[in-house]
């Protein structure tokens, strides 16, 4: 058996990949265990490494430097992939008012930690590992340790801060939930209905009307000059006159009692029904036609960054985009939109019409589903670039660089948003992108165990890891508690949307999914995905902003 003890204690690749593939497995398999429907998630695997390095299991330090900073460029980056388009989309409305909460909570976090490092002495080194613990950020960590090792200063602490911190910062906003729901005494069965009722009138999200028309100021307009008339957003995919059905095209000229199929906002219909004329309880689609309805994919480079206007689709192939399905949301086929690589078409036109667009626009399925190598690691290029560029800010000592975390985040979100640059798609999948996500932090958090476990249990039982945890609860519970007053007695946030606001400044997905539980409404899970771009994005900067000022 002299080469199982050779394959378990002796350096070497085998050993190093078997290392990491039983502190992967075990602490996924550890996460996935729940308690009130409660559990680690993927820190599972940081627990495990500081397990196994404890029992006395380690690695090349060369090797596992590698491994952690390749796991974290892979995670940040795709992160960036995934939540590019909403992080721009998200300061619009409301989501100013949220971001500007999200990102309060980020820095009354990070002060809190520079207060307590003043007040108490803790190492910098220390603080941030303890500060990335209690708000549950591992990418924070990392790119507290990326500034840390390029200042010389030793990161062994750092990861044992976050580790005995991390815990609670889990609990720790499921309480401030409980708490804010007990203390403000709040129905919410009494508020999800209420939200509701309010995003009925104010969405944008189309919506399928009849309306005939009987005003007789437009009858001989064309729908082009409708168009530019009506001040608000939305498409006729069908014409019915008498008996016949149509697609009608923007020189087609409306008469009186037309029947017209309107993709629009429900405010939008409203408006419409006033300055065309009354909503019409036939409904044009189940009257039978040689109209067809088809789902069509964007899937050619060709038409990626090009108008709906600039295809004149109704001319070329008497069709009508009525919806575009983009990342989960259903958008109005304005001529405006500019399409991307894994839009979903709705068209509406003859049956010719709707095969002759699906081979312009491509239509190919496994084409969606394919990765692109290229973009991936063109990508991470030039974010590693960016991030390895210093500049100097007054009142900073060292010039600052965003690193390997926060350079691959900055460029995928650019990258993700601009969806093609040149010849190049930068898209990818959900499936791969969520694949490549899970192996690159699940390497990072192996790692961030492994380097730390050697001397954990004897910093939690004999040294200061009590004393951290303390620390640990009070960044994690103050900053929460303010931004939740504020919120609800002064900007009177509704308590399902605080419960997203509070998961997403924290980037805790357990906690979301404990809002989702309590509250009938997706009203968290919206909320979530409009700050956490911003709040990750915080949370790497000014962690390394902390040791940048203090080290």
């Amino acid at each position: 058996m002299q080469w199982f003890s050779d394959l378990i204690f002796h350096h070497s690749v085998a050993h190093t990949i078997l290392v990491l593939s039983i502190v992967i497995a075990s602490g996924v398999a550890l996460g996935d265990l729940r308690i009130r429907g409660i559990g680690l998630g993927i820190a599972g695997v940081m627990f495990t490494g500081l397990a196994m390095a404890h029992f006395g299991f380690v690695l090349d330090m060369e090797i596992l430097e590698f491994c952690r900073e390749f796991g974290l460029i892979l995670f940040v980056y795709t992160v960036g992939m995934q939540v590019g388009p909403s992080f721009f989309a998200s300061f619009k409305k409301q989501g100013l008012k949220l971001n500007l909460l999200a990102g309060s909570v980020v820095l009354l976090g990070a002060t809190t930690a520079v207060v307590l490092h003043f007040i108490t002495g803790t190492p910098v080194a220390i603080m941030v590992g303890i500060l990335s613990g209690a708000v549950t950020n591992t990418p924070g960590l990392g790119a507290a340790t990326q500034a840390l090792r390029e200042a010389g200063t030793s990161i062994e602490a750092t990861g044992m801060g976050y580790a005995v911190a991390y815990p609670f910062g889990i609990i720790g906003i499921i309480l401030v939930m409980i708490g804010v729901r007990f203390v403000f005494k709040i129905n919410v069965s009494r508020e999800c209905e209420e939200f509701e009722n309010s995003r009925r009138v104010t969405t944008e999200i189309p919506r399928n009307h009849n309306l005939i028309v009987t005003n007789p100021n437009v009858v001989g307009k064309s729908i082009r000059v409708l168009s530019d008339m009506l001040k608000c957003n939305f498409v006729i995919s069908r014409l019915m006159r008498g008996e016949q059905i149509y697609v009608p095209s923007p020189d087609t000229v409306v008469e009186l009692n037309d029947l017209l199929h309107v993709v629009c906002s429900q405010e939008s219909a409203s408006q419409l029904s006033v300055l065309i004329g009354t909503i019409s309880e036939t409904d044009i689609r189940n009257v039978s036609s040689q109209v067809v309805t088809r789902g069509i994919v964007v899937t050619h480079k060709q038409v990626v960054g090009k108008t709906i206007g600039a295809l004149n689709l109704t001319e070329r192939h008497n069709v009508t985009v009525t919806r575009i399905s983009r990342a989960g949301l259903d958008l109005i086929a304005s001529k405006g939109i500019e399409l991307a690589f894994g839009d979903r078409l709705t068209v509406v036109g003859c049956s010719e019409g709707v095969s002759n667009l699906a081979l312009e626009m491509g239509d190919s399925v496994k084409e969606l589903n394919h990765p692109n190598i290229l973009p991936i690691f063109l990508g991470i290029m030039f974010g590693i670039m960016l991030g390895s560029i210093p500049f100097s800010i007054p009142g900073i000592p060292a010039p600052v660089k965003l690193g390997l975390a926060g350079g691959p985040l900055l460029v995928a979100l650019l990258f993700s948003r601009l969806g093609r640059v040149g010849p190049v798609l930068f898209y990818l999948p959900q499936g791969a992108n969520f694949s490549l996500r899970e192996v690159g932090i699940t390497l990072f958090l192996a790692c961030v165990g492994l380097k730390s476990g050697g001397k954990f249990v004897e910093t939690l039982l004999a040294g200061d890891g009590v004393y951290w945890m303390a620390m640990g609860a009070i960044i994690t519970l103050l900053p929460l508690l303010i931004v939740s007053v504020v919120a609800r007695v002064i900007l009177k946030v509704d308590y399902m949307t605080l419960c997203g606001l509070l998961a997403g400044s924290m980037t805790d997905p357990p906690a979301l999914s404990f809002a989702n539980q309590i509250a009938s409404s997706d009203a968290p899970s919206i909320t979530y995905a409009s700050v956490y771009a911003l709040t990750m994005f915080l949370r790497i900067l000014t962690a390394q902003a902390i040791v940048l000022l203090l080290v």
